[in-house]
């Protein structure tokens, strides 16, 4: 091969802005603090980040969707502990009503007392959470759950679905309560025998009838009833409870695989500081010697040996 003038200016051109380009990368690279500044510079390691960032957006999700169920879970646990509450002293004030040394007198400012437990127990049932939804009503978060029509005790006009959010690769969790799974139907046999289902206020309503007018075994099949009530807001508050717990547990795992995808994520696309100040400082010396290099060739001249 004929070594020429153009040819040594030719290489000594490339090699010079070979050192450049590699300075230049580096010094990108520690600007942003990131291994890969452009995809085209590593196409595995971008396809990796990329990968690793979408398991990390799809967790992010998965917390956000975990925390709109925790608060309303919350939200149930506060309103049926309430409810509970009040029910416990309505039992009370019906056992007391039924003591035989009570006048009618006594009964009907007891009445009283129980009615205005009922009306607050409604209030409760018919609560919405922070985003305006009714609680206990199943998927019409829209409409109150517990109505009155026609003069009657107020009965459940929600509906019996339950909505699931998914919280994790492989794992769902209910969002919503219907009415009747706390505010449950006890079975009533009337003197025929038959057995009818009677809704959670109008066992209330008839308890409270049954106190106005001194009708004693009213009274008595009603507080014995009110056990059944009572029964069901507890379980009712087990389930929110371990759907806390759940909860809990599901928040350990997503911080668990967030934390070691993050560890991956870093080992990919972080830059090692040191690492790569040596290496930028190897190159800035490879760049100046090609530069001092390319200065010496470029002052040389056949006829500078021509005498």
């Amino acid at each position: 091969m004929k070594i020429s003038t153009h040819l040594m200016f030719d290489r000594a051109t490339q090699q010079m802005s070979a050192s450049q380009t590699k300075l230049a990368q580096s010094q990108a690279q520690l600007a942003q603090g990131k291994q890969i500044v452009n995809p085209s510079d590593a196409p595995d390691q971008a396809s990796t980040v990329q990968r690793l960032k979408s398991i990390l957006t799809r967790q992010d999700s998965y917390q956000t969707a975990l925390n709109s169920v925790k608060n309303r879970l919350l939200g149930e646990d506060s309103t049926l502990q309430s409810v509970s509450d009040l029910l416990v002293r309505s039992k009370e004030v019906a056992v007391q009503s039924a003591n035989d040394t009570l006048s009618p007198a006594n009964r009907k400012a007891l009445a009283v007392e129980l009615q205005s437990l009922r009306d607050q127990m409604l209030s409760l049932a018919n609560t919405k959470d922070s985003s305006g939804n009714y609680l206990f009503a199943g998927s019409r978060v829209t409409a109150p759950p517990f109505v009155s029509v026609a003069g009657l005790s107020p009965q459940y006009k929600g509906d019996q679905t339950r909505m699931s959010v998914a919280v994790g690769e492989n794992r769902t969790m209910p969002m919503n309560r219907t009415g009747t799974d706390a505010f449950v139907t006890v079975n009533r046999t009337d003197s025929n025998a038959q057995t009818t289902g009677v809704g959670y206020f109008q066992v209330m309503d008839d308890l409270i009838n049954g106190v106005n007018n001194s009708d004693h075994p009213s009274m008595k099949r009603g507080i014995g009833e009110m056990d059944n009530l009572l029964e069901g807001l507890t379980m009712a508050q087990a389930n929110v409870g371990s759907g806390l717990k759940g909860i809990d547990q599901q928040t350990g795992v997503i911080e668990d695989t967030v934390l070691n995808l993050k560890t991956t994520l870093s080992s990919v696309e972080d830059l090692d500081y040191a690492s790569a100040i040596t290496k930028m400082n190897q190159q800035m010396l490879s760049l100046e010697a090609a530069q001092s290099s390319f200065a010496k060739i470029s002052q040389l001249n056949l006829f500078n040996y021509i005498k």
